[in-house]
């Protein structure tokens, strides 16, 4: 049978109407598009959560600042639906902004996380945290899955979305996936296709410096300040324009205490030419 694809929320409630009544488990992949391999790791890892596996594509304005690349960001419906059929998706929801805003987006109501909306990202990207809450929030409501995948590489993002899911008492189970890297260790984006060949190669070096921020953290040696500014100054002597190089807690992106070595996360953003990419490495145990 081909794989489904609704653009309005009441058609897909029909369709998860009968897994619902036989009381299959449904799991929900959120997107933006321009699918690859990363993506589609999310829907191997969601059929192992659920019976029936519900992805969206859907470029959501909101999250989007007036200087960032809404407008050029990717868009590849027909390859979408090509690779998400050919992984095993059951159904695709890719709804027109007007589903989603019926107000328009600047008159939507809004889901701020507080916690989260003034470091790292949320400094860098003013609201972006909230376009992310808000959609998110409305594709639960929407889809109503008794779980959602996430990828680990946008890492601030999904600690937004478990503090929503629990503090909205969503009762859906929020699951991390790993991130999927290229071989040099860059990890995959969709963004990446904004890079050169050579810059492509070259962005390996995020992934390096993220394993050498924590292996300087387990030494115990030198202060975090110290090996957060040594990895600021290599990203820059390599190429990079770094928006930040830090080590924070894993549960809530504040500094970590003198001489902590455990539940700790290395986070890098930084711009290659006119791609922003972004990494994180947790400290294993």
């Amino acid at each position: 049978m081909d794989m489904p694809i609704f653009e309005r929320a009441g058609d897909l409630r029909a369709f998860l109407a009968g897994p619902r009544a036989q009381a299959k488990r449904i799991a929900l992949v959120p997107t933006l598009g321009n699918l690859h391999e990363g993506h589609y790791s999310l829907i191997d890892l969601a059929r192992e959560h659920a019976d029936v596996v519900v992805a969206s594509v859907f470029v959501n304005p909101t999250q989007f600042g007036p200087n960032e690349d809404y407008a050029r960001y990717p868009r590849t419906p027909d390859a979408d639906t090509a690779g998400l059929a050919a992984h095993g998706c059951d159904a695709l929801f890719m709804p027109a902004a007007e589903e989603m805003y019926p107000y328009g987006p600047a008159q939507t109501v809004r889901v701020s996380v507080p916690g989260f909306d003034d470091v790292l990202e949320a400094a860098i990207r003013p609201g972006h945290f909230d376009g992310v809450a808000t959609v998110v929030s409305k594709l639960f409501n929407l889809v109503q899955p008794d779980v959602a995948v996430f990828g680990r590489k946008d890492y601030q993002q999904l600690l937004v979305i478990e503090r929503m899911a629990r503090d909205l008492a969503y009762p859906i189970e929020i699951v991390g996936a790993p991130t999927l890297r290229e071989a040099n260790g860059l990890a995959m984006s969709s963004r990446n296709q904004y890079l050169s060949a050579e810059q492509r190669e070259r962005a390996g070096f995020i992934h390096a410096t993220l394993q050498r921020m924590l292996e300087a953290v387990l030494q115990g040696s030198e202060t975090v300040p110290t090996i957060e500014a040594r990895a600021d100054a290599d990203l820059r002597k390599a190429g990079f324009e770094p928006d930040y190089a830090v080590i924070r807690r894993a549960d809530d992106l504040r500094p970590p205490d003198a001489g902590q070595k455990a539940g700790l996360v290395a986070l890098i953003a930084a711009r290659l030419g006119s791609a922003r990419l972004i990494d994180n490495l947790l400290l294993k145990p």
